[in-house]
């Protein structure tokens, strides 16, 4: 039996597995526009390459036809997603696509934006320009899971942490550390690929964290701190509140606080009063929603017990971080906060993705 024949050479693929990576290391710091990469190709040689800028611009095509010191003339492009063809912020990729000679252009997938999808396929056609698209469209799709989710629904893609212990616990009075320290590496690489981390009020106040990237060369890349915090009992001396400045902090409330509201708001925290659903608790879609208006596209929570097992229940996380470790813990009276991975099954809509060990932990990873 015939087999259908794939279009692409290997020399294809491994360009655009080239672009893919490209695009990989950007993604989380590209605000609302996608990570895209991209690579130009003559005489089967790279002769340049670019990724889309931090905070989204340039955009990657721009970049890397820049960034050459050849003629492009007569050579290919690779780029993860298709270019843009509109003028917005800045002109259409396109044009400078078509005015830099390139002949032959591959791209992984359609943008969704409906501004762009499938429109440039047509333009760049136009002007003599090759243009074949879908080449390994299975690995783009997962590049751009964040982005799409972005663009349908509005909403910013969700990744959830926590850490237990051996025998589930995820606090115990006394016990500052659960993990192994080499842990931390990932949970700031979290940190550092997200625009803004989500704690409760509860969590701030048992553990007054800092809740930045602290690894070295990036800690410019902190996220936003968002902090749920109905009745505003945020502790006034924690270093969140102390260390807020425009931009960095968001707290949503329920309250009628005007003193406590005052303070904070002399601090440089960014107050949001959200309703409540009919348990009094709050509307966390709805806190999503207002996330993704105020420009957070990826958002981290590193919750406790209740949070983390809200949005699970609500079905809100579209990829999620256990970390176990080999300690147990102590349990006691009023200090016992668990969950268990029993709840990230598939009758929540959540599928194994995969499993590891780091030093002492292990880490499993699940996905909507």
């Amino acid at each position: 039996m015939s087999t259908k024949k794939d279009k692409f050479s290997s020399k294809d693929k491994k360009y655009m597995s080239l672009a893919l990576n490209l695009a990989r290391a950007r993604i989380g710091l590209t605000g609302e526009n996608p990570s895209v990469g991209c690579v130009i190709v003559k005489k089967n040689n790279i002769i340049s390459i670019g990724q889309t800028g931090l905070f989204g611009r340039p955009h990657a095509e721009y970049n890397a036809i820049n960034n050459s010191l050849q003629n492009l003339s007569g050579s290919k492009m690779y780029v993860t997603l298709e270019p843009c063809n509109h003028y917005g912020k800045t002109p259409p990729c396109t044009n400078y696509i078509i005015k830099s000679g390139i002949s032959e252009i591959f791209y992984s997938l359609d943008d969704i934006d409906k501004r762009v999808k499938g429109k440039s396929f047509n333009i760049l056609k136009k002007k003599q320009i090759k243009v074949q698209k879908g080449l390994l469209k299975n690995q783009a799709k997962e590049v751009y899971q964040a982005y799409i989710i972005n663009r349908i629904y509005k909403l910013p893609y969700v990744t959830g942490k926590i850490v237990v212990s051996k025998n589930n616990l995820i606090y115990s009075k006394g016990t500052k550390r659960i993990s192994d320290k080499t842990s931390d590496k990932l949970t700031h690489y979290l940190r550092y690929k997200n625009d803004a981390i989500m704690i409760s009020s509860k969590t701030l106040n048992i553990d007054n964290p800092k809740l930045n990237c602290r690894l070295k060369g990036y800690e410019k890349f902190s996220p936003k701190r968002i902090i749920l915090d109905k009745n505003l009992e945020i502790n006034l001396n924690s270093y969140i509140v102390k260390s807020s400045k425009m931009d960095n902090t968001v707290l949503f409330h329920n309250s009628s606080n005007y003193k406590k509201m005052k303070f904070l708001r002399k601090k440089g925290v960014l107050l949001v009063k959200s309703k409540l659903d009919h348990f009094k608790s709050f509307d966390l879609k709805l806190i999503l929603r207002k996330l993704y208006k105020l420009n957070i596209r990826n958002l981290l929570v590193e919750g406790g017990d209740i949070l983390t097992k809200s949005f699970v229940n609500k079905k809100l996380f579209n990829k999620f971080y256990m970390f176990k470790s080999n300690k147990k813990l102590t349990r006691f009276k009023n200090h016992t906060f668990f969950t268990s991975d029993r709840l990230l099954n598939k009758k929540y809509g959540y599928n194994l993705m995969s499993r590891s060990k780091l030093a002492n932990d292990n880490i499993t990873v699940y996905r909507k």
